[in-house]
């Protein structure tokens, strides 16, 4: 009878020997898996952001340079819509192509300001009060003045102020 106490005191003692080494080893991974977040966290949090780049960066290509710019005075226009009059002060900024382009803009600014006030002043609120009418605008700015100017050409249009009303 005795030998049976000491077989089953032995059994018990392994039992517990091996739910203490796998409290353990849990235990060393947990500290492990800790210290590692706490490193990456403490590093530095830019790296990952480095490696992955805002959505709104993802669309767009970055230049390496960066094109003489020509601003536009600000300009307020009426713009159309059924609820009464509305009104859109706006502010451009031009990214040119090349300094030749910065001079013939300079030279034809009353024809590049009358195409901006024929083209804004035919848009309505609604096509102008979301990003989704401002970016048409903007891309139908650039093929306008693009055709007026002979020495260059507008690399990228630029709202610096624009508030609908």
């Amino acid at each position: 009878m005795a030998d049976k106490e000491l077989a089953a005191e032995g059994g018990t003692g392994k039992k517990s020997s091996a739910k203490m080494l796998i409290i353990l080893i849990a235990a060393a991974v947990l500290l492990l898996g800790g210290g590692t977040a706490a490193f990456l966290l403490l590093r530095g949090g830019a790296e990952p952001a480095a490696a992955d780049p805002p959505p709104t960066a993802r669309n767009q290509q970055p230049s390496a340079t960066v094109g003489p710019m020509v601003d536009i005075e600000p300009f307020i226009i009426n713009i159309l819509d059924d609820n009464g009059t509305r009104y859109l002060k706006a502010a451009i900024t031009l990214e040119m192509n090349s300094p030749a382009a910065v001079d013939e803009t300079r030279l034809r600014m009353p024809q590049i300001q009358d195409a901006i006030l024929l083209l804004v002043g035919n848009k309505t609120f609604g096509e102008l009060a979301d990003l989704h009418g401002k970016l048409q605008l903007r891309s139908e700015l650039r093929e306008r003045l693009n055709k007026i100017l002979a020495n260059g050409q507008v690399e990228k249009i630029y709202f610096t102020e624009f508030v609908v009303q």
